[in-house]
């Protein structure tokens, strides 16, 4: 039985002493910590808990809507 693979964007932050990371697609999904790399990886374990309490409601789990992109544009 193969294992299905879920792709949700999430949205990176710098504050001024730690960073922070949110799932657009997935309310209340959140991490916090010192590092990105931190964060990177408790978010990593987030998502599967998040879904596994959505499932245990009966939540019907979210198909990706959200796409992260850069726009570059002058500072001047």
């Amino acid at each position: 039985m193969s294992e299905h693979h879920i792709e949700y964007a999430v949205l990176y932050e710098q504050g001024p002493t730690s960073w922070g990371v949110w799932v657009p697609d997935l309310p209340g999904c959140v991490a916090a910590g010192q590092t990105r790399a931190e964060v990177e990886q408790l978010i990593a374990e987030a998502i599967p808990a998040h879904l596994g309490v959505m499932r245990e409601r009966g939540e019907p789990v979210p198909e990706p809507t959200s796409q992260a992109g850069v726009v570059q544009v002058s500072a001047a």
